[in-house]
């Protein structure tokens, strides 16, 4: 592999590092948005407030959908830091960095420094990861652990590697594996084994499976995995049908969560949102690493890493639920496959792959220009777009020239600068993307609404969410709201403690009336309702998704 040339790269390197930084630490501190990043924070207050550490709640009730480990370690952070958005997204933060810098040491413990650098480059450069380590979803520390599961499994599989160090190796893979069981459940279990067992059949090789430390592996596995399992479902009986049954089997053979896609969703998702510097070098990568005519000792891994990302992707295709974070996991371990490709193909031809990629930049930044106004539903809406539009043609310019700059080097025999440069494109290009996104969190967070209700809330003010429930609010409240006729993912906590809802929105006229004060945030339409049934209200806030009144 091409070694790295000192002077230049490194003054390259250490930009791209400092501009990385920047964007992260910017990134950490914007309003948390709707759906994802409040209700998830929200459930890590109520943890961190309650001191209960066994059930999860979201704005009170009882909330099974997901595992706690990220519940856990944000209520953690709460505890030490404060109630605030940068300690909301400390804990994936750092499960996104902690993966590119476990991707760069496997790939450098495979075969050189030259492999673990180009790892980190590749999924540093994935703009679609580069986004998500920013925003509070469970995917990324989903990621985190199955990619220790799969780099701890593939460092205990080469070739030198001493008895001792094959037994550590596979504990730690037993020990990841039990923490994305903590994380998002069965697929912790499911990918690893369907892999690592399809490789293992293609290379008609089975001897893994006696190396694999399944007394010790097994007892480890239980004794992290089991006790949360245990105790939630001796607290709460009707946890293990509705996690196992109806979170798992049902999500994933019906459209009971209604997210239905068509199968080829996640394929743009991954390999233009996932490697677009590179995605059209993607096919020639695999092919690479499965023709490898040297079979060098990193080239089952490499093989191992292709099954990972295709089996997720068909998996996830396969689902009756898709959302588009639930590819991230294949993102890290092909990193490492498009990372070979990268550091031993002749530069030129890396060039000629590189260079038309810059027609995307172009199509971001004339969609930015002429049609990003012409999206928008309405006046208050396209206001936000306007805000927004210079950052993201500024996105699409850093797209077209940084492949066109690399290229350029790549052709004059420049490779690492020239894998830099296209990597610091990606990075500018998502600091826009993300700044441009803050001028529309008006519309995607409840931040501003919940500043509206701080001055009218007292500590026996009630608050309603009628027919909708935004995510944030009680986050920035500090407090839970009472649920007016919505159910979706809480039909299973009110189910389990009735009562703690009203059903249907006409209730809310006499409970409205009750002594005390009130406040109450809805739709515009249902809004129209109930000022033509003469409930007395007062708007303090109105925009085209919500409005929000207060008994006067």
């Amino acid at each position: 592999m091409p070694e790295l040339r000192p002077l230049a790269t490194r003054l390259l390197l250490a930009l791209l590092v400092l501009i990385a930084v920047f964007v992260a630490i910017d990134n950490m501190e914007r309003a948390l948005a709707n759906p994802d990043e409040g209700r998830y924070s929200e459930i890590s207050r109520e943890m961190a407030q309650t001191g209960d550490w066994v059930t999860p709640r979201l704005n009170g009730i009882k909330y099974f959908e997901k595992p706690p480990l990220q519940y856990w370690a944000t209520a953690a952070a709460f505890r030490a830091f404060g109630v605030n958005e940068p300690a909301a997204r400390l804990y994936t933060f750092l499960c996104g960095l902690l993966t590119v810098l476990l991707v760069g040491y496997t790939g450098w413990r495979l075969a050189g420094p030259p492999l673990g650098l180009a790892a980190m480059l590749v999924l540093g450069s994935s703009p679609y990861y580069l986004i998500m380590g920013g925003v509070v979803t469970l995917d990324m520390g989903l990621t985190l652990w199955t990619t220790l599961t799969f780099c701890a499994f593939v460092l205990a599989e080469r070739p030198q590697v001493t008895p001792r160090g094959r037994r550590a190796w596979m504990l730690i893979a037993w020990t990841a594996m039990a923490l994305a069981m903590l994380s998002k459940g069965l697929v912790a279990i499911v990918f690893p084994a369907a892999v690592i067992g399809t490789h293992m059949l293609l290379r008609r090789d089975l001897g893994a499976l006696r190396r694999m430390e399944w007394g010790f592996g097994l007892l480890l596995f239980t004794a992290i995995a089991a006790p949360w399992f245990v105790a939630v479902s001796y607290v709460n009986p009707q946890f293990p049908e509705f996690f196992f049954i109806h979170e798992h089997f049902a999500r994933f053979l019906t459209h009971v969560h209604r997210r239905t896609e068509p199968w080829w969703y996640f394929l743009p998702i991954f390999a233009i949102l996932g490697f677009l510097p590179w995605m059209l070098a993607l096919p020639a990568a695999v092919r690479a690493a499965w023709r490898d005519p040297r079979r060098r000792p990193e080239t089952p891994a490499l093989q191992l890493a292709t099954i990972w990302a295709l089996f997720i992707l068909a998996f996830f295709s396969a689902s009756g639920s898709k959302l588009p974070s639930y590819i991230l996991p294949a993102l890290p371990p092909f990193a490492l496959v498009v990372a070979r490709y990268l550091v031993d193909t002749p530069v030129r031809t890396l060039a000629r792959y590189l260079v038309p990629t810059a027609a995307v930049g172009i199509a971001v930044a004339v969609w930015a220009g002429w049609f990003i106004e012409g999206s928008a539903r309405d006046a208050w809406t396209q206001g936000l777009y306007m805000q927004a539009r210079p950052l993201a043609i500024a996105a699409g310019l850093a797209l077209l020239a940084a492949p066109i700059a690399a290229a350029m080097l790549l052709w004059r025999e420049r490779r690492w600068p020239g894998l830099i440069v296209a990597a610091l494109g990606v990075v500018v290009m998502v600091g826009c993307v993300e700044d441009g996104y803050e001028r529309l969190l008006p519309r995607q967070s409840g931040y501003d609404v919940a500043q509206k209700i701080k001055p009218y809330l007292g500590p026996g003010t009630r608050v309603y969410q009628v027919k909708m429930y935004d995510q944030t609010v009680p986050f920035y409240l500090g407090r839970t709201t009472k649920i007016v006729d919505y159910g979706d993912e809480f039909e299973m906590g009110f189910l389990a403690e009735p009562g703690s809802h009203i059903e249907r929105w006409p209730q809310l006229f006499a409970d409205w009336e009750r002594p005390g004060e009130a406040l109450a945030i809805m739709q515009p339409e249902i809004y129209e309702k109930f000022r033509a049934g003469g409930l007395p209200m007062q708007v303090i806030h109105e925009d085209p998704r919500r409005i929000l009144v207060r008994k006067p």
